[in-house]
């Protein structure tokens, strides 16, 4: 479901469950390879991808969440949020390589990371979540206002757009918009270049740039019903 490899100083996380949807033993998996990577005593940066070209992730697993998971649902999305949290904190540099789709909390999960590069020549980033009829809950929308302009994030909620890596990288969703070979290499450089960074600093940085958002993710809870 989830394999951590290393390529030099840089952690190696991807994603093997197809459309890497969340459920509670995708996210449970997550946690666990992130804390190994924290845990990790010396430079180091994480790049997480898709294990396919097709699929970077597909948000959460709404066929779980309706059938054998639904008496998980009330923990599961505050753990979701949660994690996005965890990655907006985080003292180790990360870099998403988006390597195929990245939809709904797939696309939230993709902008808490530091830094993204992205498939120019195929998949999309979308937050469909007006055409499926679901709210966001409050912490996520912290999490994509601490990461994105007010009006780029007008245009993804509002229409629900499917938008590609050339248009992506033009509204500064992404870093870098490249050919798809080149995405996975291209993120490893990058995150390359910030690993040796100071991990105080760097989490101490960030903390005053998203503090907000990240205290609203970590304290996520389902509204009451």
């Amino acid at each position: 479901m989830i394999d951590l490899t290393k390529d030099g100083d840089v952690f190696v996380l991807t994603m093997n469950a197809v459309e890497n949807r969340f459920n509670r033993r995708f996210i449970d998996a997550l946690n666990a390879a992130l804390d190994e990577v924290e845990a990790f005593d010396g430079p180091a940066a994480l790049v997480t991808t898709g294990g396919t070209d097709k699929f970077y992730s597909n948000g959460l697993d709404l066929d779980w969440m309706l059938g054998e998971g639904k008496d998980q649902v009330g923990q599961l999305v505050p753990d979701v949020i949660r994690l996005m949290g965890r990655m907006l904190a985080s003292s180790v540099p990360s870099v998403a390589a988006i390597n195929g789709h990245a939809f709904a909390a797939g696309a939230m999960l993709a902008m808490a990371h530091d830094f993204r590069v992205m498939r120019a020549d195929r998949g999309y980033f979308c937050l469909p979540e007006v055409d499926l009829g679901l709210p966001l809950a409050v912490g996520m929308t912290a999490v994509l206002r601490a990461k994105l302009p007010s009006h780029v994030l007008n245009e993804l909620l509002l229409t629900g757009g499917r938008i590609g890596g050339g248009r992506c990288r033009e509204l500064a969703i992404v870093d870098e918009a490249v050919e798809g070979d080149q995405v996975l290499p291209r993120a490893i450089e990058r995150a390359a270049a910030l690993a040796g960074k100071g991990r105080g600093i760097y989490a101490s940085l960030k903390r005053s740039m998203y503090g907000e958002a990240i205290e609203i993710a970590r304290a996520a809870r389902m509204p009451a019903s």
